[in-house]
């Protein structure tokens, strides 16, 4: 991978993404539009000029695994990329956009392949939903992205995290996750409430490109 003073993103701006101003949180409606704006009005920049700039949104796939009523949920560890993110919990893997993940020219459905070939291995089935999209304004690193989650449902339990210096992780219930809750980085915060909520039930299916 490019290091962070070489690596182009992929963007939208925030005025295209929020015409009516910033919201805050997990958003389930709506999200024609949202995918229609990242699909038409992206754009690649240099992570950067951008990695402290709200003025520009970069757009973050954001994995959710589950296999029956189990989820991926994953620890950042010491090798982590991202300093500030390092020892807490997740319940997506996620990650930047970069030009060479484009294949098929869907910035959706790529970003969602690319993540998932990534950060993963899994040899089993599974169906990928979108839930929603995350805005945090709450801290620096969440007010420079937004989250496109998407949930996948595998029929094996057979998951591995392919960089383990950098993740651990192993498949528990909501219930199990509980205690780590509040070492849990803000997006999977949103996420669990969501999931407890019963929203990984009617979730949004990806639309087609």
């Amino acid at each position: 991978m490019p290091g962070p003073f070489t690596e182009h993103v992929l963007c939208v701006t925030r005025a295209d993404i929020f015409p009516d101003g910033a919201w805050h949180g997990f958003i389930d409606q709506g999200l024609e539009r949202y995918q229609q704006v990242i699909r038409e009005q992206s754009f690649f920049m240099p992570r950067a000029d951008v990695e402290d700039d709200p003025a520009y949104q970069q757009i973050i796939p954001y994995v959710v695994f589950r296999h029956g009523d189990r989820y991926l949920l994953t620890r950042r560890l010491k090798a982590s990329s991202e300093k500030r993110l390092r020892q807490q919990y997740s319940l997506g893997v996620g990650g930047h956009i970069n030009p060479g993940d484009l294949e098929g020219g869907d910035p959706i459905n790529d970003g969602l392949k690319r993540e998932w070939e990534e950060e993963v291995v899994y040899g089993g089935h599974f169906e990928a939903r979108m839930l929603g999209l995350i805005n945090d304004e709450s801290a620096p690193v969440s007010k420079v992205h937004v989250a496109v989650v998407f949930l996948v449902d595998g029929d094996s339990p057979e998951i591995a995290i392919r960089e383990t210096d950098k993740l651990a992780g192993e498949l528990l219930t909501l219930y199990e996750m509980r205690i780590h809750y509040l070492e849990m980085e803000s997006w999977s915060q949103m996420v669990y409430d969501r999931l407890a909520g019963g929203a990984g039930r009617a979730s949004s299916r990806l639309s087609g490109g």
